[in-house]
């Protein structure tokens, strides 16, 4: 595979992770704060929003790190390797991780949804939690079609 196209994931994998950290940086502190001013005698709930949306900030940027390690592999000529495959599970277990953290976190979104009168927000809840477990059941296809090539490959190489 051409060099310039993994570059060019690779600054793609790097261009979505700014994104997500500037939303972390200034969004998740405003929906916290956001949370308390909706229910002043629940204060709790702006630390658990925090917690929620922080711990799933963290498998995703694991998951991104494992995304640029693959693409390292691919100019290495090490795609075919036990190395992608262990690369492909750790990304199909961040992606399961944000699901279920998210999952955790729905009645975070109903109660901020039932006191602003917006559905919108358990739709993006619901949103959030469908990508990242179409991204883990993608994933975890990619990784066993890559251990049955590899499989292949060391069957043929054994065959003179």
């Amino acid at each position: 595979m051409k060099r310039g196209t993994t570059l060019f994931l690779k600054v793609a994998v790097i261009l979505i992770g700014i994104p997500v950290l500037a939303l972390c940086i200034f969004l998740v502190p405003e929906i916290a704060n956001y949370a308390a001013e909706l229910y002043p005698d629940h204060t709790y709930l702006k630390y658990l929003i925090f917690i929620d949306l922080y711990v799933s900030a963290i498998p995703f940027y694991f998951a991104l790190y494992q995304a640029f390690k693959l693409l390292c592999y691919i100019d290495k000529n090490k795609a075919f390797s036990e190395l992608s495959v262990r690369a492909l599970k750790n990304i199909t277990y961040c992606a399961v991780t944000i699901s279920g953290v998210y999952v955790l976190g729905m009645p975070l979104f109903y109660l901020m949804a039932e006191r602003d009168d917006a559905p919108g927000v358990i739709l993006i809840g619901l949103v959030l939690i469908f990508a990242s477990m179409v991204i883990a059941v993608f994933a975890a296809v990619l990784q066993k079609l890559l251990k049955e090539a590899i499989d292949i490959k060391s069957e043929n190489d054994l065959t003179v």
